[in-house]
């Protein structure tokens, strides 16, 4: 019997997942790594901190589709990987002991970025990380609670700084502008985008109505890079010096194990991949989503390219379990981008346009609300702010 070990449930593994619910694998053993037996839809997460949807309601449960799909779960976070000898090393989910560890014929990858804390001069000591999201959510709510108590001792208003220049941490920062509004905290809110600017990768017609719109939701973009935090206190690369009180983190997000291991990975650390999502370095090992980097067709690092990548990573883990040739993926040179602005309101993007209004997050809350219902999570939203 054959064994594929599928490390991570991100959006990629989540499609495989579906496939093999469908037409499960014969003779061969399918093992799933993660830390949590759910998975969170980030798209919906600053939904959830603008108090739009419940957790619950942004989570994907994951032992049902396991059960449907034939596969084993096993809670753990992947620690190393031995390529000479096929086997993965595990740590518990605690993070602490490490497990046997697992062989493997076949793996694939698709683990959730994690912040490295190591990109910028103090961010583990006084920054908060944004990944995995995991990790946020448990430490939001006491967030929320403290700047709500800051402003009931009457002191001046605090200032929340988001650290990152994609567009999650721009959908973060105004989701926390949005929910302070909403729940009367004074509060100031700033994004540190990087020297890039706003979302690099975007088109320019998106960056303009983006950067119209933030000084109307109350958030504030500083468009430089961020080399040190300190109490209080966000260093800048061009010598300027920030006011923050709570520093969110999203930056340097690749998997370091990853490169530790042997695998061959692109000059920002992700795993090298080419057009049959095989590694570049290791034909037995495949990657798809937020860890790797196509890197005959790079594209920007969202949720829907890794939710397009699920289908053909599932054919060609078949394939080559069969000792069938593999086919080559090529992703759309586009895909429909929303970012929600933190109210009933969103901006988007198709080619070179960009539009924005009340239809947008509508059509954002559809696709990803149906996104978790498809893989049995709840569907339901809350009629919040």
């Amino acid at each position: 019997m054959k064994r594929l070990l599928l490390a991570g449930a991100g959006h990629a593994h989540l499609g495989v997942l579906r496939a093999l619910a469908a037409a499960p694998l014969a003779r061969t053993e399918v093992v799933l790594v993660t830390p949590q037996a759910r998975q969170l839809h980030s798209p919906l997460l600053p939904g959830w901190v603008a108090g739009q949807y419940t957790l619950e309601q942004c989570a994907i449960a994951l032992p049902a589709l396991l059960q449907r799909a034939g596969v084993t779960l096993r809670l753990g976070h992947v620690e190393r990987v031995d390529l000479d000898n096929r086997l993965v090393h595990v740590l518990t989910a605690a993070g602490c002991e490490p497990m046997a560890p697992l062989p493997f014929d076949l793996l694939s990858i698709d683990t959730g970025p994690v912040v490295d804390d190591r990109a910028i001069v103090g961010s583990a000591e006084f920054g908060i990380p944004l990944q995995p999201l995991e990790s946020f959510v448990a430490v939001w709510p006491r967030l929320q609670v403290q700047l709500a108590a800051d402003r009931l001792q009457g002191g001046a208003a605090s200032t929340v700084s988001v650290v990152g220049g994609g567009s999650e941490a721009v959908e973060f920062a105004l989701a926390i502008a949005w929910r302070a509004r909403t729940a009367q905290i004074p509060l100031r809110v700033q994004w540190v985008t990087g020297q890039e600017g706003m979302l690099p990768a975007a088109v320019p017609a998106l960056r303009r109505r983006l950067q119209a719109l933030l000084p109307r939701c109350g958030v504030r973009a500083i468009e430089d890079d961020a080399v040190c935090l300190e109490r209080g206190t966000v260093q800048l690369a061009g010598g300027g010096q920030l006011v923050s009180d709570v520093t969110l983190v999203m930056s340097g997000a690749a998997a370091a194990w990853a490169r530790l291991s042997g695998l061959g990975v692109d000059g920002r650390g992700y795993i090298g991949t080419n057009a049959l999502l095989q590694s570049v370095s290791h034909p037995f090992v495949f990657a798809a989503g937020h860890c790797a980097s196509m890197l005959d067709h790079p594209r920007p690092r969202l949720a829907a390219f890794a939710v397009r990548a699920g289908p053909p990573l599932a054919e060609n883990l078949r394939r080559a379990l069969a000792g069938r040739p593999l086919r080559p993926y090529a992703p759309p040179q586009h895909v429909f981008e929303a970012l929600a602005t933190g109210p009933r309101h969103a901006v988007g993007s198709w080619g070179s346009l960009a539009f924005e209004g009340a239809w947008v997050w509508r059509w954002k809350d559809r696709r990803d609300r149906a996104y978790v219902a498809r893989h049995g999570g709840k569907p339901t939203r809350r009629s919040g702010p």
